[in-house]
């Protein structure tokens, strides 16, 4: 009985000290939350960037437009292939993750330091993927009162799939309740006006052809008119005008994955490099091909390398699937698995391409294998 006893006491004294541990992270919890709105209130003017492609863009063009204004503090943050913090005055600083991975809750952090810089103003990239993060960056970790959906594209299917119409709905969950959305999405447009109606938010569609040529001549690197018509339409919002948004813009600076043509030159030849790792999905690679030959940065033959991932099998084979709408001179595969792009590959095309999955395989032209699978009047020579 003893023994039956003293176990119920020290269960009685092991669940007093767990309730009041719980007492205490609920206490602190709310004393962190009740900080950050005290945060939130010192930057009046608050900004975030949603979408599938262009975010990091379209976040160095807001700012930057923004930041011409000389009555304007700006601070931003982009989220995309090299994360930043970028001060008002221009500045930027990686944003170094503990743990390797991006979490919403860095946000926080992001706040604190804006506030610490003396921004007034601070434009921030949408950093979360699923639908249920999206919703809690705007609603309790940034609370922008202008949302920016740069466009509705095939990506990250899994998650905010499985249809674009879903993807649209997925991104609508960032808006802002009674605040303004700004998008340059054209054919889910309907949607986002739908979901716009109910959270009671202004949606303003940018057109693409009211930024003139000579207005994108003077930018210094790639980009598109989509883009910078959503940061005029925002500048416009915050009573920046035109000109003035033009002139930040020009002077922002790139994200370090932004689309660039380089000059190479191997064993005597010269070619040019173009990385468009960033333009990921089938309508976002189009449209940087097409404006590269528009602007006569590449030629008609080209070459094209698409990096295999096993935990994007979907995009790969995506990828595979627009080959002749590229019309490539030869198609290398890399990364791993290189058949879930191969598979998609159109029959006529396959003698184009060079497999060269895994770090060390020799490269193989896939019209070497097997003549069942691949037409023999495919067949090309070997390349090693």
């Amino acid at each position: 009985m003893r023994g039956v006893v003293t176990l119920s006491t020290q269960v009685a004294v092991s669940l007093g000290g767990l309730g009041l541990a719980l007492v205490v992270l609920l206490g602190y919890l709310v004393l962190e939350r009740a900080r950050h709105r005290r945060q939130l209130a010192l930057i009046p003017t608050r900004i975030v960037v949603n979408g599938i492609r262009g975010k990091s863009s379209v976040t160095r063009l807001v700012a930057g437009a923004l930041r011409a204004d000389p009555f304007r503090i700006v601070a931003a943050k982009t989220t995309g292939t090299a994360a930043r913090f970028i001060y008002p005055g221009g500045r930027e600083v990686p944003i170094r993750r503990t743990r390797g991975a991006a979490n919403v809750i860095e946000q926080v952090a992001v706040v604190r330091r804006a506030v610490h810089a003396g921004a007034a103003t601070l434009v921030v990239e949408c950093m979360a993927v699923q639908p249920e993060l999206q919703q809690v960056n705007q609603e309790q970790l940034v609370d922008a009162g202008i949302v920016v959906i740069t466009n509705v594209r095939e990506d990250h299917l899994e998650e905010m799939g499985p249809t674009l119409d879903d993807v649209a709905r997925s991104l609508s969950r960032s808006m802002p309740h009674r605040g303004v959305v700004i998008t340059a999405e054209r054919e889910r447009l309907h949607i986002l006006r739908e979901e716009a109606t109910r959270r009671q938010c202004a949606l303003i569609a940018v057109e693409p052809e009211t930024v003139g040529d000579a207005e994108m001549a003077p930018f210094r690197w790639i980009t598109f008119k989509e883009n910078v018509a959503i940061a005029l339409a925002v500048a416009q919002l915050c009573g920046v005008d035109r000109a003035t948004a033009l002139a930040g813009m020009y002077r922002a600076i790139p994200d370090p994955g932004m689309l660039r043509v380089d000059a190479c030159a191997h064993q005597g030849r010269r070619f040019a490099a173009v990385n468009l790792f960033a333009a990921n999905d089938p309508v976002s690679t189009l449209m940087n091909v097409d404006l590269l030959r528009q602007r006569r940065m590449i030629g008609r033959r080209v070459s094209v390398a698409i990096n295999c991932r096993p935990d994007r099998m979907e995009r790969n084979g995506q990828m595979g699937a627009i080959i002749p709408r590229i019309n490539p001179h030869r198609v290398f595969l890399i990364g791993s698995p290189t058949r879930s792009a191969l598979h998609h590959v159109p029959e006529a095309w396959r003698g184009a391409v060079v497999d060269l999955e895994g770090s060390t395989a020799p490269a193989r032209n896939c019209a070497t294998r097997s003549s069942r699978r691949y037409h023999p009047a495919t067949r090309a020579p070997h390349y090693s």
